[in-house]
C-alpha cells in the first residue's frame, strides 16, 4: 500500500492536467441513486482483531544465507483463497533488517473458520537468487492479490519493490506453497516501455463462485485494473501477459517532455480521484474485481488529502469505496460511492507503520457469509464479515 511521494507526485502533476471523460461522468453520479449493486454492511469482528499480527517464525534467507525472523516488523495486505473448505491467506511480512524499510516476503496461514489461522513457518514467496532479484531486492515481495482459472492454477499479481521503484509482476501456483515466477506483467507490453515505470496492485475480474475467484473473459480478453495514483486498466489472453490500455490518438495532450511520468499520462483513466472527497489523494485497486449481473464491482482503497478532500478525515486516511463498471465495456463506469464504507477507527487501524490505515485485498465468500481481510495501519490484519 505504501505511497512514495516524491515518485507519485510526478504522476499526478502531468496527468491531472490530462484525465480523460470517465473523471467528468464519474464525478457527477447521482448520490441519490440506489446502492443496491454494492457490497455494504460488512461489521468488523472486534472480538478477535486483529486476527494476525507479527510472529517470530524463522527460515533461512537464501540471499544473506542468514536466518531471518522475516515476520517480526509487521504484517498486513492479505490475499485470500478458498481452498479444500479451508480459508487459505497469502499475507505481506516485513523483516526488521531489509532496507529501507524492511523486506517484504509472502507468507501463508490457513483457517477453517476465516478467523482463527495457522501460519506456515516460512514465507512462500520471497527474494531469491533468481532473474527478479533486481527487481525484489532488497524491498521484497509486496501486497498479492490471487485468482484462479478454469483448470484449477492460482495467479497471484504482486509488488516487487527494489527500494526505489515498484513493478508489478506475477507468479503461478497449483498448491498455493510453490510458486514460479514469470516477472512483469507489461514486460512484452509496447516493447517494455512500462517495465521501469511504477506499476502495482492488480486486480483481475473474475467470476465469485462457491468460494473460488475464477478469472473470465470479457469479449475474449481477460481484464485487470490496477495502479495506485489512478486506476489503470490491461488486458490479456493468458493471465500472463498485459497490455495496458492506453488513450487512442487525440484523447490526451500532447507534452514534450520525456519521462516517466508523461509516458503514465498516455494511459486511460479508469477511476479518478475526485476533489472535495475521501478518494481525493489517489485511488488504489483491492480484491480481486467481481463480475455481477450488475456489472463488474470493483472494492478499491483510497487516501485523504484534507486541502483538496474530505476535511473531516484525518490527514493521509486510507479509506475504502465502491465503483461498478460496464461488464460489457469494462473502462467505463457506470456507478460510484460517494461515500466510504470501511475507515480507520480502531486503535490498531488508527497507530501503526502508516497511520490512519484500512487497505483491503482479500475478499472471500465461506460459509455463507463474505469475510474482507483487510490490513491495518501498515501493521497488522483484521477482518469485517458480511452475511449473504
Amino acid at each position: 500500500m505504501k505511497t512514495f511521494s516524491s515518485l507519485l507526485l510526478a504522476i499526478v502533476i502531468f496527468c491531472s492536467c490530462n484525465i480523460n471523460s470517465n473523471k467528468q461522468e464519474s464525478s457527477t453520479i447521482d448520490s441519490v441513486e440506489s446502492n443496491d449493486w454494492a457490497m455494504l454492511s460488512f461489521i468488523k469482528t472486534d472480538s478477535v482483531n486483529p486476527i494476525l499480527s507479527p510472529g517470530n517464525n524463522s527460515f533461512l534467507e537464501p540471499i544473506t544465507k542468514q536466518k531471518n525472523f522475516w515476520e517480526e516488523k509487521d504484517v498486513f495486505n492479505p490475499a485470500i483463497v478458498v481452498k479444500d473448505n479451508k480459508v487459505f491467506m497469502l499475507y505481506r511480512a516485513q523483516d526488521k533488517t531489509g532496507k529501507p524499510d524492511g523486506t517484504s516476503r509472502i507468507g501463508l496461514a490457513e483457517s477453517l473458520d476465516g478467523i482463527h489461522f495457522t501460519r506456515h513457518a516460512a514465507p512462500v514467496l520471497f527474494p531469491d537468487n533468481d532473474a527478479y532479484k533486481k527487481y525484489e531486492w532488497q524491498g521484497g515481495c509486496e501486497d498479492p492479490r490471487i485468482v484462479e482459472d478454469d483448470k484449477g492454477t492460482y495467479y497471484m499479481t504482486y509488488t516487487a519493490y527494489d527500494g526505489k521503484l515498484a513493478r508489478l509482476l506475477v507468479a503461478t501456483s497449483t498448491d498455493l506453497t510453490h510458486w514460479k515466477k514469470f516477472g512483469h506483467v507489461f514486460a512484452n507490453a509496447f516493447n517494455g516501455k512500462y517495465v521501469d515505470k511504477w506499476s502495482k496492485s492488480g486486480s483481475i475480474v473474475s467470476t465469485y463462485k462457491n468460494g473460488k475467484i475464477i478469472a473470465t473473459k470479457i469479449n475474449g480478453k481477460y481484464w485487470m485494473y490496477w495502479g495506485d495514483v489512478f486506476i489503470w486498466a490491461a488486458t490479456s489472453d493468458d493471465l500472463i501477459h498485459w497490455t495496458p490500455l492506453e488513450m487512442k490518438d487525440g484523447e490526451h495532450a500532447k507534452d514534450s517532455l520525456k519521462s516517466w511520468a508523461v509516458e503514465m499520462s498516455s494511459l486511460q483513466i479508469i477511476v479518478p480521484t475526485r476533489n472535495k472527497k475521501f478518494d481525493s489523494d489517489l485511488v488504489e485497486s483491492g480484491p480481486p474485481a467481481m463480475l455481477t449481473d450488475k456489472g463488474i464491482l470493483l472494492i478499491y482503497n483510497s487516501k485523504n488529502l484534507r486541502s483538496i478532500g474530505d476535511t473531516t478525515l484525518p490527514e493521509g486516511t486510507y479509506a475504502a469505496a465502491q465503483v461498478l463498471l460496464d461488464k460489457n465495456d469494462p473502462s467505463k463506469i457506470l456507478k460510484r460511492l460517494d461515500h466510504y464504507f470501511i475507515k480507520p477507527e480502531r486503535p490498531y487501524e488508527i497507530t501503526g507503520q502508516v497511520n490512519q490505515v484500512c487497505f483491503l485485498e482479500g475478499l472471500a465468500n465461506f460459509n455463507h457469509q463474505w469475510f474482507l481481510y483487510y490490513g491495518t495501519a501498515d501493521s497488522k490484519i483484521a477482518v469485517a464479515v458480511r452475511k449473504e
